[in-house]
């Protein structure tokens, strides 16, 4: 009989199981304390029990874990010295989606030279995220595979759903069944109705495929997840993090029947992809928290060691040190001093902020 199934398939090669990779890197207690604190911290943000501001901070994409921890041991001690009043969290971002083509992040092709050693990315992933929360740091990432969160979720405190992926079905499915708060993204298009629709579809119980911990194809059951909300990233061309584009993100959680909870990106659209214009986004949202805005409960910033951001080059031993090689960065001065500007602009409002 004539072939019907697998025609453009070359080759299927195992990957160890979620319970392999995870006896091979077990999670530690400090590394525990560190998820669980961040998620408890995140939920206490969103519910308005915890007047701070959390600040999703880090290298657009982890490609060198060398420099990946240099950054997280800088970031640790900036996070303790404004704790009062801001909640840092790094961004450590393994999956990248392509318009196009492109380098997939570090899970898919961590040697950085498309020989696609994904068995090999997801276990240096998982033990980047340990080495982080082991430092007391809680960690953020993008859920991009649906696979990935059985090997790597019991270590990660926030997740985003993109804009590209925030109307995908698969998605928000998987959201509802996550274990941390999840931000959706805003639509490319700058439109908040994709992700509305998102936050509702995921805060409701669903079933579908998946893989469990052995690696079996499993139907899937999740509770719904009640801590997604609106991040704001720009699109269309334009920002939308100015005081008429939040009051409208507002009214239209409020006639979705959804907490009134934003986070606005510093970064994409809404700094037109030029790393030295996310000061300037900041600082104006934190002026809007000034003047008496109560939404807004979060920011992202794209940072790493070095400014800017570098080609791969075909031998990536010659790649510049703590230098993006996906979207451009702030460098480490430019975010010690945003964040040092943000806390002490909100030190002494953010513990009056009323709870709604």
């Amino acid at each position: 009989m004539q072939q019907t199934e697998n025609l453009n398939i070359e080759a299927f090669e195992a990957m160890p199981t979620p319970e392999d990779v995870h006896r091979r890197l077990p999670m530690t207690a400090a590394a525990e304390k560190s998820v669980v604190a961040g998620r408890r911290a995140l939920q206490g943000i969103l519910d308005r029990t915890d007047p701070r501001l959390f600040i999703v901070v880090g290298p657009c994409s982890i490609h060198d874990p060398v420099a990946g921890i240099d950054y997280a041991k800088r970031l640790k001690a900036l996070a303790d010295e404004v704790a009062d009043t801001l909640l840092l969290v790094m961004r450590v971002y393994f999956e990248k989606p392509r318009t196009s083509t492109g380098w997939k992040g570090y899970i898919n092709d961590p040697r950085l030279d498309d020989s696609f050693h994904i068995e090999e990315g997801m276990q240096k992933a998982r033990e980047f995220l340990l080495a982080v929360n082991e430092l007391g740091l809680p960690a953020g990432t993008e859920a991009l595979d649906p696979i990935s969160p059985q090997y790597l979720g019991d270590l990660v405190a926030w997740t985003a759903i993109g804009a590209r992926t925030a109307e995908s079905q698969t998605h928000r499915e998987m959201a509802s069944g996550l274990s941390t708060p999840v931000g959706f993204k805003n639509g490319t298009d700058g439109s908040v109705d994709t992700a509305i629709n998102a936050i509702l579809s995921a805060s409701r119980p669903h079933s579908f495929l998946g893989i469990n911990m052995q690696g079996r194809s499993s139907v899937v059951r999740t509770r719904g997840n009640r801590y997604g909300h609106l991040v704001l990233r720009g699109g269309g061309e334009r920002p939308n993090y100015d005081t008429v584009s939040v009051a409208m993100a507002e009214q239209a959680l409020a006639k979705a029947k959804l907490a009134q909870n934003v986070v606005v990106d510093c970064s994409h659209a809404n700094s037109y992809k030029k790393p030295e214009l996310q000061p300037l986004v900041m600082h104006d949202c934190v002026n809007q928290i000034r003047l008496g805005n109560q939404s807004i409960v979060g920011l992202m910033v794209e940072s790493f060691i070095e400014a800017g951001n570098q080609s791969i080059s075909d031998d990536p031993s010659k790649l510049k040190y703590g230098c993006s090689v996906t979207d451009a960065c702030v460098d480490w001065p430019t975010t010690e001093k945003m964040i040092r500007e943000a806390h002490a602009a909100l030190r002494d409002l953010l513990p009056s902020r009323v709870s709604r």
